[in-house]
């Protein structure tokens, strides 16, 4: 899959270089892509309402806004970078690289937001829309079929429980970072044996990230619950 052509290259370089990158002189962008993130996260959530709205007339607002939770969360929009192979289009400094930072899901997801921020600018909410319709909605229905509305947390806890274990108890590892930008590394542990982590620019958001690493891996995981 191809990113779609933009008529102002600039917006776009400018939604592919992370911060790092500046530092280094690796993109021509004068300023990194964390402007575009704020503008592309609003323009992502005005999108995705009117889509559930008009899709799901049914739905009242509680559903409404879980769905709209599931479509735009970091693993999402993960999942779209990783198809678009966006990862290796960014623009970041050798040291970011190496520690993994264009497979990072929380970098991916803010790419994913500075990418619609900037095909806005460039082209207006129709063309926004005709991309979300193409990579992110159809996420919808799966979404629906397996309750992937419900937070990872809640998800793996009913999981647990349902084998007879307490709720997961989840462990910061690692705090990293500037106290503006701090990075939190957690670990699910479940019956005392961690089984994933998880990273996030706040507690619960690397508790959700380390919950859902967990499903990800659910047959093993539930296999070796079962021993």
């Amino acid at each position: 899959m191809s990113l779609p052509v933009f008529h102002n290259q600039q917006l776009l370089t400018t939604a592919l270089t992370h911060r790092s990158a500046l530092n280094e002189g690796l993109s021509s962008s004068p300023e990194s892509n964390e402007r575009l993130e704020f503008l592309g996260d609003a323009v992502l959530e005005l999108a995705t309402t009117e889509f559930l709205f008009k899709t799901l007339p049914n739905d009242q607002e509680g559903m409404l806004t879980a769905y709209r939770s599931a479509l735009v969360k970091t693993t999402t929009l993960a999942e779209i970078a990783q198809k678009l192979d966006l990862g290796s289009q960014l623009y970041m400094s050798k040291g970011e690289e190496a520690s993994g930072g264009r497979k990072n899901t929380s970098l991916l997801a803010n790419a994913v937001e500075a990418f619609l921020g900037a095909l806005y600018l460039d082209q207006g909410m129709p063309t926004v829309e005709k991309f979300l319709q193409e990579h992110l909605f159809p996420m919808l229905t799966t979404i629906q079929a397996q309750k992937l509305y419900k937070d990872p947390k809640s998800r793996l806890q009913e999981l647990v429980q349902s084998y007879g274990f307490e709720a997961p108890e989840y462990q910061v590892i690692e705090e990293k970072g500037p106290d503006h930008d701090r990075i939190f590394t957690v670990r699910a542990m479940i019956n005392g044996q961690e089984f994933g982590q998880g990273g996030g620019r706040s507690k619960q958001l690397a508790q959700q990230e380390a919950a859902q690493a967990v499903l990800d891996r659910q047959d093993e995981f539930v296999n070796l619950l079962k021993k």
